[in-house]
């Protein structure tokens, strides 16, 4: 009977341990300590968190601040004077640089003017859609802007393209090509049909003021044609390629299937910022303090 109770005591003994030991190895199992086991005890999966959806008005205020800068600086080359408080927004940024144009070619001096009304009238379609939520004119650089693009391109350490028209037609050529590219890059983000239209509206704009450019520059012939080249491979590093070299038989920038060019908005910044190296980037280039709204830094 002594031996028999000794047995029971030592089992009961042994099951308390293997218990305790059972439990002891869930909880580290449970804790993320546990090594491989078999154990059916896990934690819930932590769920990331969600990067907010890029809305319409996010990617419509991205181009808003686009057309203020392509607005300033063609009023400024055809007019002297740059968009007014109204069209500009109640804090808008000062604009540094940026005189008429002393054109001698009729022709050119009114393709600079009809550019100029159509840049200013994108910025008022664009506010007009946006109300409330419309971003006022960011702080905008049109002369150490154009110095840093001309040094980075290696076209020299200046370049004013207020000087006269040819300088004109190159300063233009920055933008334009830019232009097309950010707003097809823009259509797959778009939800609402109407702001599609829209885009696709100003998109055909931008295209009609990119082609008359370049071909202009392509008449000019070098050493501007050079000089424009340069440019177009500035953009190609800064912003994923999408260029087509610029010469007398091909003066449409697009793809092998006569698509235009798209850009993200990271790509986009990257050249506007004048940032061809890899990474965040949230300022420069024409705009010295970035962009104004929610879409204002690249994530690579």
């Amino acid at each position: 009977m002594n031996k028999l109770s000794r047995l029971i005591t030592e089992d009961l003994s042994r099951r308390k341990f293997l218990a305790a030991a059972g439990i002891a190895v869930t909880a580290l199992a449970a804790a993320g300590c546990g090594g491989n086991n078999n154990s059916s005890t896990t934690t819930p999966p932590t769920t990331p968190p969600t990067t907010p959806a890029v809305t319409d008005t996010d990617i419509l205020n991205f181009a808003l601040n686009l057309e203020y800068l392509e607005a300033e600086f063609y009023l400024r080359a055809a007019t002297g004077s740059g968009l007014s408080s109204t069209d500009a927004g109640s804090s808008a940024g000062a604009v540094t640089g940026g005189s008429m144009v002393a054109f001698k070619t009729p022709a050119i001096q009114q393709y600079a003017n009809e550019i100029a009304n159509h840049e200013l009238a994108h910025v008022r379609f664009l506010r007009k859609a946006l109300g409330s939520a419309a971003v006022n004119r960011p702080a905008i650089d049109l002369t150490a802007s154009f110095n840093a693009a001309a040094s980075a391109a290696g076209i020299g350490s200046t370049f004013n393209p207020f000087q006269d028209e040819n300088s004109f037609l190159l300063g233009a050529f920055v933008f334009e090509d830019v232009g097309v590219t950010a707003y097809h890059g823009a259509a797959s983000l778009l939800t609402s049909t109407t702001n599609l239209a829209a885009a696709a509206g100003i998109l055909a704009t931008e295209a009609y003021h990119a082609g008359t450019i370049r071909s202009l520059i392509a008449q000019l012939g070098d050493p501007y044609l050079t000089t424009a080249n340069k440019i177009s491979m500035l953009r190609a590093t800064a912003g994923g390629g999408a260029e087509t070299t610029l010469d007398g038989s091909h003066i449409v920038a697009a793809d092998s299937n006569s698509i235009s060019y798209d850009r993200t908005t990271d790509q986009v910044l990257h050249i506007v910022y004048l940032s061809a190296a890899a990474g965040v980037v949230s300022k420069g280039g024409f705009y010295p303090n970035g962009m104004n709204g929610t879409i204002t830094a690249s994530k690579s």
